[in-house]
């Protein structure tokens, strides 16, 4: 897959970036396009703030299944992988914390379940909320703007980059194609 961007310290608080070398966590995120051309954005009720469906990569699980897996688990919706976004590494210095994202755009088929949100995903308040793409990205960058903290701000960096890139793809060539889908 293509390198989307690599995030560092320097994206956040200036001055030259500093790579880490090893990889502490793999990941796989991505959008959700409902047939609307819709997006499931998760909205987290605690802090007021937005985010891609994603997360871990599981023991022995490939980065497609993850996506799809973390796709059903948070908003209970089953959904076909429809196209490779890249990578996004997240360098967070201050935690020596590298990140690896893999980054999907995903059709929704129908809605199988609940979702079945873990304790901290409860805690965090998240919900699934539904909108247009300028929407979602209205909504991101509102929550780029007032977010405060250190590692959420990689998170929503990190969304907002992937988001960007999938309504680059969805409103290009390829869509007036018809061949997102």
């Amino acid at each position: 897959m293509q390198m989307i961007k690599r995030i560092t310290d320097s994206d956040m608080l200036g001055g030259d970036p500093v790579l880490i070398d090893r990889v502490s966590r793999y990941s796989s995120r991505g959008i959700l396009i409902d047939g609307l051309m819709n997006i499931a954005m998760m909205y987290l009720s605690e802090s007021d703030l937005y985010k891609l469906p994603g997360g871990g990569i599981e023991d022995n699980e490939l980065p497609k299944a993850a996506f799809l897996r973390e796709i059903k688990e948070e908003t209970g919706y089953e959904a076909e992988i429809t196209h490779e976004l890249g990578v996004i590494e997240e360098h967070k210095n201050r935690n020596h914390f590298m990140q690896l994202s893999y980054c999907y755009i995903a059709k929704a088929h129908h809605p199988s379940s609940a979702p079945s949100l873990t304790e901290n995903e409860l805690r965090l308040g998240m919900s699934v909320a539904w909108m247009t793409l300028d929407e979602a990205l209205d909504v991101m960058a509102a929550s780029l703007h007032k977010c405060q903290r250190y590692s959420a701000k990689f998170m929503l960096l990190r969304d907002r980059i992937i988001l960007e890139h999938a309504v680059n793809f969805l409103t290009g060539q390829d869509r007036a194609k018809g061949t997102y889908f």
